[in-house]
């Protein structure tokens, strides 16, 4: 089950276009999973990476965690795929520190109109000093957008700077015209 939801994701982002991932700056939210609650931050690095920091906790153990991620757009800008790796610190009730690497593959969706973002994810990771050589989880995270991303000023003409060229050769003109005599200027003083 596990092969086949990876082989269609990566079908998916294959097929995707390549087009800005994230609609947002800086996120920041809860993560879920079926035996840990944690908090999540995400802040965007540039066009198609983020990192994010996770800090969890659970019966036994506490840690903390950061990963960089790869975005890429499924459908649209809002509903992403997402890839990445990290480390993790922490500690275990029984054995004390542990660290370890991680991996994460996910979907995210920013919500239409609304400052919220949905994930799910699979996030399996290998450990150093644990009673659990590996850990293979899976979790929800609900973030909420703190940083909007900034949106591009929509422009008339869509073929390079024509709109800046009309501007700049508008005021040329107008700075022409202002040097031609006028009707009225026989009415003004003239500076001899």
């Amino acid at each position: 089950m596990t092969k086949r939801l990876l082989l269609l994701m990566l079908l998916i982002g294959g097929l995707s276009i390549t087009a800005q991932a994230q609609k947002y700056r800086t996120a920041a939210g809860v993560r879920l999973e079926s035996d840990r609650f944690g908090l999540s931050l995400q802040q965007k690095l540039h066009e198609k990476g983020t990192i994010e920091g996770i800090v969890q906790i659970g019966a036994r153990e506490y840690s903390g965690t950061a990963l960089y991620e790869w975005h890429r757009p499924i459908l649209g800008k809002r509903f992403n795929y997402y890839l990445g790796a990290g480390g993790h610190i922490g500690n275990l009730k029984d054995s004390g520190v542990f660290t370890g690497v991680d991996a994460i593959l996910g979907i995210e969706y920013k919500v239409n109109g609304l400052p919220f973002l949905l994930s799910a994810d699979v996030k399996p990771a290998v450990h150093i000093n644990h009673d659990d050589w590996v850990h293979l989880s899976s979790g929800v995270s609900i973030r909420y957008v703190i940083l909007k991303e900034k949106k591009e000023k929509k422009r008339l003409w869509p073929f390079g700077k024509k709109a800046d060229g009309n501007d700049r050769d508008k005021r040329k003109r107008q700075s022409k015209e202002s040097d031609k005599p006028r009707i009225l200027d026989i009415f003004k003083k003239k500076d001899n």
